[in-house]
């Protein structure tokens, strides 16, 4: 696939593109991007619904781009304050570490492992 298609595929599914010109110059420049997702860590397993934007990431570092992946351990460790959800529940920030290294190995069959940088929102 060329670059123009992997641009082309990009743009796909976008429910809006502010400028397809701007972003188009901006993924064939020389400086390259820093793309981001976050998750967050209140389970182990990512779910097929993610597949989707990893698989757009994937275009990005075909492209040269940086790909940065935030685990939201932070916010893991808050769970939903109103105390209504009970799938989000406050989490240790061990057990928030532990989904997020589970995530990197997952991720990582899609993405390439190499080229994926790992953050959290929470300093260490």
């Amino acid at each position: 696939m060329n670059k123009s298609e992997k641009i082309e595929l990009i743009k796909s599914g976008a429910v809006q593109i502010y400028s397809e010109e701007s972003l188009t110059k901006r993924l064939l420049g020389d400086k390259p991007l820093i793309v981001k997702l976050g998750a967050d860590p209140s389970r182990p397993d990512l779910h097929l619904g993610h597949s989707v934007v990893l698989r757009k990431l994937r275009i990005f570092q075909e492209l040269g781009h940086k790909v940065v992946f935030v685990i939201g351990d932070f916010t893991g460790m808050i769970g939903d304050p109103t105390g209504k959800s009970k799938t989000r529940p406050a989490l240790t920030l061990e057990e928030t570490r532990a989904s997020g290294e589970s995530y990197f190995h997952q991720v990582g069959k899609i993405l390439d492992p190499k080229k994926i940088e790992i953050a959290y929102n929470l300093n260490p």
